[in-house]
């Protein structure tokens, strides 16, 4: 861990500049742990929105809650279990989730505007870039934008998981310079706090440093997430350049003091360089097509020399998708090692895997793509943040 006047200083260094930065804030906090609405806390942490935004800030807010609200407002004692009764839950509790946010923001005189986003919505390269212009074009109005998971039309197949990751995710869509969590921990420890008093917190840590995965634990009661899920999301913004700050939202003023430099909660610092806005798009795709298994060649093509990804160097070709998905690429243990943009359906592919492009037009009858994936649509795990 650095010194503290050091992590002081690199606070004031990477949030001297923050123009566009996204606010998520979780069940735990905003519901009290499950008593409904804490509408106290979120006119605290909405005056502090404001002023950040008086401040020529671009505000985004990626809030949970609207399930627990659901709970508290049907008088359920426990989260429900079956996918019915959870969404049922956020469509009644969304309505006031919703409202509370745009009423403490009128006291400011701030407009906002809600969105409601699925892992679809960004997993198609249209609706991606239609929701990225959206977000600018309201965040450029002074509109803060208010997100959430649309709960009340999600399976798990087209689920975020949790909304720390569909934070950092938003956090890429429009590239913001920080990602801020508000949690109701200090931060990032080497082990929980909860658990052992002598649990040290870091002030500053590489974001995408594979021990801190370690050290991370599970989730609470009325979230989907915990402070894994929050280390993951991390490492997500981090493709887009985006440092992560996570902090307890139950401190005084949290957000204006992390703002002016105040060393508090965990500054992940992003440590690699930032993709390409298409491969942000391309790694944004959590769920994937298909599957293509590849030989020890083409994986050390693929991450020693950048290569596109040849037919002769994959082994076997599983699930049904068409030309043009995402698929995730697998080394012969069935560990992921990229995620691209296929040139070839998956019937296509089968007849092709294992022959050297040449051959491609003796076997299909014509060559549109000597690839499988070219490079440019290909993201190495790696640099992708999961893990």
């Amino acid at each position: 861990m650095l010194p503290l006047n050091t992590v002081a200083e690199a606070y004031q260094r990477d949030l001297s500049s923050v123009h566009r930065l996204v606010v998520k804030i979780g069940s735990a906090l905003l519901t009290a742990d499950g008593q409904g609405l804490d509408r106290q806390a979120m006119r605290q942490w909405v005056e502090q929105l404001a002023a950040l935004q008086k401040q020529s800030m671009q505000v985004i807010l990626v809030t949970s809650g609207a399930v627990a609200e659901g709970m508290v407002r049907m008088n359920l004692g426990a989260r429900p279990e079956d996918s019915a009764a959870l969404q049922a839950c956020a469509a009644i509790g969304q309505m006031g989730l919703v409202q509370a946010w745009a009423d403490c923001f009128m006291e400011h005189g701030v407009q906002t505007a809600q969105i409601l986003l699925t892992h679809d919505d960004l997993k198609h390269r249209q609706r991606y870039l239609n929701a990225r212009q959206t977000i600018r074009t309201l965040a450029d109005w002074s509109v803060i934008p208010v997100i959430n998971e649309n709960d009340t039309v999600t399976t798990e197949e087209i689920r975020f998981g949790d909304n720390d990751t569909l934070a950092a995710l938003v956090a890429n869509l429009v590239e913001a310079d920080i990602l801020v969590i508000l949690t109701d921990q200090e931060g990032m420890f080497d082990r929980d706090p909860r658990r052992d008093p002598e649990a040290r917190l870091f002030h500053e840590v590489r974001a995408m440093d594979d021990q801190l995965l370690a050290m991370a634990g599970g989730g609470g009661q009325l979230g989907r997430g915990g402070m894994l899920t929050k280390v993951r999301a991390a490492r997500l913004a981090a493709r887009s350049g985006a440092a992560t700050l996570i902090a307890s939202g139950l401190q005084y003023g949290v957000l204006t003091r992390l703002l002016a430099g105040d060393c508090l909660g965990t500054l992940f610092v992003p440590d690699q360089q930032p993709l390409a806005a298409r491969k942000q798009w391309l790694a944004a795709h959590l769920q994937h097509a298909g599957q293509l298994v590849l030989d020890d060649g083409a994986v050390r093509a693929l991450r020693e020399q950048g290569r596109s990804l040849l037919p002769v160097g994959v082994c076997a070709v599983q699930g049904n998708f068409q030309a043009g998905e995402v698929v995730a690429c697998l080394n012969q243990q069935g560990q992921r090692v990229a995620v691209g943009m296929i040139n070839y359906d998956a019937e296509r592919a089968r007849k092709i895997i294992g022959l050297s492009s040449e051959r491609i037009k003796d076997i299909l009858g014509y060559l549109d793509h000597p690839e499988m994936i070219h490079r440019d649509n290909l993201v190495m795990d790696g640099v992708m943040g999961l893990r």
